[in-house]
């Protein structure tokens, strides 16, 4: 192992203990987290996908670009030292959640995670497997479950349309993924409540037309899918559950971010513990020098869309005044403007996240508008990853399973169009709710 690969995981887990004591008012250095996660990515630098590091670094080129012409042609104030802590909470809380893979035996065990099963049945198992438990794990259940399937052969198209779509759904509502640490940041004021009244049956109505839609255009006889047991459902509820406590009972100054970033590691440790210092010491360092750089990726595009978001909407601010807005009212007809521009950009190959961020920068939310905005937001990301070539699930399952990023993309371009026609009824439905 390379010794900036150790020398930048040590940096990332820096950054997660700093902003875990920022929680309580602990500040090690001024912005130090952006200064350990930033430098940790620069030494990873040349180990990230060349596609995903060529629009990391158009993202941050852009972002600083905008930030020199803001001071030096509209003469904005601009607090260099701050620019590097851009999404770093979202960043903070990938990496914590990073530490699930510690609790148990999901760090690499060979128990089975259940039986798969064939079928239609088999593939609504996948869906909803992969649905459930990425809730919390998120990406690494893609390749929990697809590496367990692949066992008996390799992946068919109809199980890697399952993975996908079950991952990239689980964004419309679930609270530890990081489409909701983005938008909670950037809308904090949202109602997550109404959000979950609308995202989890539209997540569900994402799995059944998964299942219908599968069986129609294959033959799924002989397609092995997975069977989830009340067992593999015991953590992701029992972490929900204590969020949840954390949320509303314990802490409720802070946000689900901010639990999630501290609870989850803490769970991990603890779990670890009974078996003595010594393995916890263990499974800690072995994480903190192979997973946590292999994050490097998601790292360097969260951190790149941060410091694009700062540069954009300083620019904007400085060169309007401060008064011009994208819409002046954000409504159903600008939500459904604003999901479908998202979803073309994804297409594109540009990230969710990135439109997300821009159209926040370009927005003055107010009254009841940040839940709607965060709906929006959060169904274009669900449909946004799902078929864009370059989102981070088209990209692992290229690199880990073999299918191109655009096939991917063909063939869940009928299924993106139905589900933004949900999407849509859905924006107006909660508009009117509203």
């Amino acid at each position: 192992m390379p010794l900036r690969h150790a020398l930048a995981g040590v940096l990332i887990l820096l950054g997660l203990v700093q902003q875990i004591l920022a929680f309580s008012g602990i500040v090690l250095l001024p912005h130090g987290v952006g200064y350990a996660l930033w430098l940790a990515t620069l030494l990873l630098w040349r180990d990230i996908p060349r596609r995903t590091r060529w629009q990391a670094g158009a993202l941050a080129v852009i972002g600083l670009g905008l930030l020199i012409v803001s001071r030096w042609h509209y003469g904005a104030p601009v607090a260099w030292p701050t620019v590097t802590s851009g999404n770093t909470y979202v960043v903070a809380m990938l990496v914590g959640v990073s530490f699930i893979g510690l609790i148990g035996n999901l760090s690499g065990s060979s128990r089975p995670l259940g039986r798969p099963v064939t079928g239609r049945r088999g593939t609504a198992g996948t869906w909803l497997g992969v649905h459930l438990l990425g809730t919390i794990l998120n990406l690494s259940t893609v390749f929990m479950i697809g590496d367990r399937l692949a066992r008996r052969a390799p992946l068919t198209t109809p199980q890697l349309l399952a993975l996908n779509r079950g991952l990239s759904s689980a964004a419309l509502w679930s609270p530890f993924f990081a489409s909701m640490g983005v938008v909670m940041t950037l809308a904090p004021s949202m109602e997550y409540s109404r959000v979950l009244a609308i995202g989890l049956p539209l997540a569900l109505a994402s799995g059944a037309l998964t299942t219908f839609e599968l069986s129609r255009r294959f033959d799924l006889t002989e397609v092995a899918g997975f069977s989830l047991s009340p067992r593999s459902l015991l953590m992701p509820v029992a972490m929900a559950a204590l969020v949840m406590l954390f949320h509303f009972q314990l802490t409720p100054e802070l946000g689900i971010v901010s639990i999630i970033t501290f609870l989850l590691p803490a769970v991990a440790l603890a779990s670890n513990l009974p078996a003595g210092p010594r393995w916890t010491w263990h499974r800690v360092r072995q994480h903190t020098l192979t997973r946590l750089p292999a994050m490097r990726g998601e790292i360097a595009l969260f951190l790149s869309a941060g410091l694009l978001t700062l540069g954009l909407s300083t620019l904007v601010a400085a060169a309007t005044g401060s008064e011009w807005r994208l819409f002046a009212h954000f409504g159903a007809l600008q939500a459904v403007i604003s999901f479908l521009a998202i979803v073309l950009s994804a297409v594109a190959g540009l990230h969710p996240i990135i439109g997300v961020s821009v159209l926040a920068s370009m927005l003055d939310l107010r009254g009841s508008e940040p839940t709607l905005f965060a709906f929006t937001a959060l169904a274009s990301w669900a449909v946004g990853t799902s078929v864009g070539p370059l989102s981070g699930i088209n990209l692992s399952l290229q690199g880990r399973y073999g299918i191109s990023g655009y096939r991917m993309m063909r063939l869940n371009l009928g299924y993106a169009l139905v589900l933004s026609a949900l999407v849509v009824g859905a924006i107006m439905l909660l508009d009117a709710w509203l």
